[in-house]
């Protein structure tokens, strides 16, 4: 089954209001020749986006912030709403170690994940997808994979700054491992959900604590400073964030308060990958974390993980959850599907 959901749902995008040519100074930017009928044509009617717009949509006071959050998330909520029960996945919110999750089951569970689960990391620029809107990614995952996703509701800022975004997901994951085996449970996410699955394999590992059998980094924000090639040369390029000085970069200032910005707990490229679990990790050509996605990939084989790189023409950050339905989506899934079959237990 194909989920038919739109294409430009699961985003709040910053365009310009007509469609046209994209320029990037004095060039022209087509769309790729080799990606899917769909996905170009995605990209053929999507509006250049709009960099200053991004940047002057940015909240600055905390009751902006909160609004915006606020509103995203209802938003997210009533498209989560809609596509569970177009792909019949049951969504049962919980409470594990003190945190508020969401158990997503779908109707059918593959044969080789019956005793095994993905727990979900969200993204949203560490301040929006709260509630229901956590499991958005985490629907796609128990849907193409048939398996049973944990999503976590991790408390974010303002209210929650860093480290309690680390601390939540930690204590998620050692109450799940005293009922689980470690290596029968992926750990994972998208953007700042990626972020948080490698800051947050830190401290299980410091700490002694069963570490996943898989990882899955999806397009990373590894380093929150603005720094690395991809966030300036993809900006304007990349739909889904536009420019790293819109609301991005805001969640991160909120997120980071008064810590050091190169602490591994925030960026965790700055931490020590060594003994961490094979890895799989995802970006496109447009992504202006692409960059991010890259470093990643590159110490966690000098560590010696196993790591599985997969990089998609014209994909923008995030672009295989919202892209539907041009089958890159499902490609990613069947990737991240074998990837998982290889290493969990």
């Amino acid at each position: 089954m194909v989920l038919a959901i739109s294409p430009m749902s699961f985003a709040s995008l910053s365009w310009a209001e007509e469609s046209s040519p994209w320029k990037l100074g004095e060039r022209e930017l087509p769309p790729p020749a080799h990606v899917s009928p769909e996905l170009r044509a995605i990209l053929e009617n999507t509006p250049q986006p709009d960099v200053d717009a991004a940047i002057a949509r940015r909240p600055e006071t905390l009751e902006e912030w909160r609004a915006f959050a606020a509103e995203s998330d209802a938003t997210g909520a009533a498209l989560v709403s809609k596509v569970s029960e177009v792909a019949h996945i049951d969504v049962a919110e919980d409470e594990v170690a003190g945190v508020t999750v969401y158990r997503l089951t779908p109707p059918e569970i593959a044969p080789e994940y019956r005793e095994r689960l993905f727990v979900h990391v969200h993204g949203g620029a560490f301040v929006k997808n709260s509630g229901l809107a956590a499991t958005s990614e985490g629907l796609l995952i128990a849907h193409f994979l048939k398996m049973r996703v944990v999503s976590i509701d991790y408390r974010m800022p303002p209210d929650h700054p860093a480290p309690a975004t680390i601390e939540d997901v930690v204590a998620v994951w050692q109450a799940l491992v005293s009922d689980h085996s470690s290596d029968s449970m992926a750990l994972g996410g998208t953007s700042a959900g990626a972020n948080l699955t490698l800051a947050a394999t830190l401290p299980l590992k410091e700490r002694g604590i069963a570490l996943p059998g898989a990882l899955m980094v999806g397009t990373p924000a590894a380093d929150l400073s603005e720094v690395n090639d991809t966030k300036f040369l993809n900006e304007g390029v990349d739909r889904m964030l536009v420019s790293w000085s819109g609301y991005g970069a805001g969640g991160v200032e909120l997120c980071v308060g008064d810590m050091d910005i190169k602490d591994p707990r925030v960026s965790p490229i700055f931490g020590d990958f060594t003994g961490f679990p094979p890895a799989y990790l995802i970006t496109g050509t447009r992504d202006m974390l692409l960059s991010d996605t890259a470093l990643v990939h590159r110490k966690l084989r000098r560590a010696g993980v196993i790591a599985d790189l997969h990089f998609y023409e014209g994909l923008s950050h995030a672009d295989y959850l919202t892209a539907c339905p041009a089958p890159e989506v499902a490609e990613h899934h069947a990737e991240l599907d074998r990837f998982l079959k290889e290493h969990l237990n």
